[in-house]
């Protein structure tokens, strides 16, 4: 992601676009018996976009809603030696290609589980430089977070005129962390609006959905992603309601929960998740 990508579309405002995305091996990956050395890992993650956004001016908002996630195909897993959190015991790069049936992501003869779609990487151009799209930053890029599905709407800081937002690397379902380094990889299509907000800036990216919100901070380590998701929610509870800092300490350490992002791209991303009722008893009735 970067200021210099040439815009592939512009938009009004309150746009709903729909967008389709490879998975995150650019489709290179055709069968199971795909060798590691003939996949290019420079293609890897690849994000749709980017597209310019007319009202947004660096120090605005840009509003994300998804609508819809279309999941088309069959999804891939993939893992191997230093891949990932199990890296370290791991002797050979496997990959496993799931069909989806019914609803339900089937693993083995033995094992199915449930869809739950989700979008990796989502964002805007980082306000310096150009970011490689398989890591995140304060511009989102890969967040590889959870919450990030359909229903929720993210908030992104704007650092260039346009915003420049793009999008890929979808899962059919992903855990908490992605500690095998790939989720249910799935190429899809997805809905979205984009919506600028003026008079209101924000340092990093925020999620919210019909439970709460929740920032999300990425930093070299955990300790700090988690620390910089805590303040950064503390912060907003500050300039919403009147409560001091010792109050929201008790107050996010009560009914906050701290929850991990990711923890297998080149920087890690955390997150500090706040029920909305926090908000709506000083009458919040949205997030920006």
């Amino acid at each position: 992601m970067s200021k210099d990508n040439k815009p592939v579309m512009r938009v009004a405002s309150g746009t709903v676009v729909e967008i389709e995305t490879y998975d995150c091996f650019l489709d290179q990956i055709k069968s199971e018996d795909t060798p590691f050395n003939e996949i290019n890992w420079d293609q890897v993650n690849p994000a749709t976009g980017p597209i310019y956004v007319e009202e947004a001016e660096p120090g605005d908002i840009l509003k994300v809603e998804i609508k819809k996630i279309e999941l088309v195909g069959e999804g891939t897993l993939a893992t191997g030696p230093q891949l990932g959190v199990l890296g370290d015991r791991l002797s050979e790069f496997k990959i496993k290609k799931v069909p989806i049936q019914d609803g339900k992501i089937v693993f083995n003869e033995n094992l199915s589980f449930p869809l739950t779609p989700m979008v990796g990487v989502i964002g805007v151009a980082p306000k310096e430089g150009a970011v490689n799209c398989g890591t995140p930053g304060d511009h989102g890029g890969n967040l590889d977070t959870t919450l990030v599905k359909e229903g929720a709407t993210l908030y992104f800081p704007v650092f260039h005129p346009g915003a420049l937002f793009a999008l890929g690397d979808v899962h059919a379902a992903m855990g908490d962390g992605e500690v095998g380094v790939s989720g249910v990889e799935i190429a899809a299509k997805i809905t979205i609006s984009l919506t600028v907000v003026k008079g209101e800036s924000i340092s990093t990216p925020f999620v919210e959905n019909e439970e709460g919100f929740a920032t999300l901070v990425t930093k070299e380590t955990l300790d700090e992603a988690a620390k910089g998701a805590v303040e950064a929610a503390a912060d907003l509870i500050a300039k919403r309601t009147d409560l001091d800092m010792a109050d929201i300490a008790m107050l996010l350490s009560a009914v906050g929960d701290l929850q991990i992002s990711q923890v297998v791209n080149p920087l890690k991303t955390a997150r500090m998740f706040v029920p909305k009722a926090v908000l709506e008893g000083y009458g919040a009735e949205k997030l920006f």
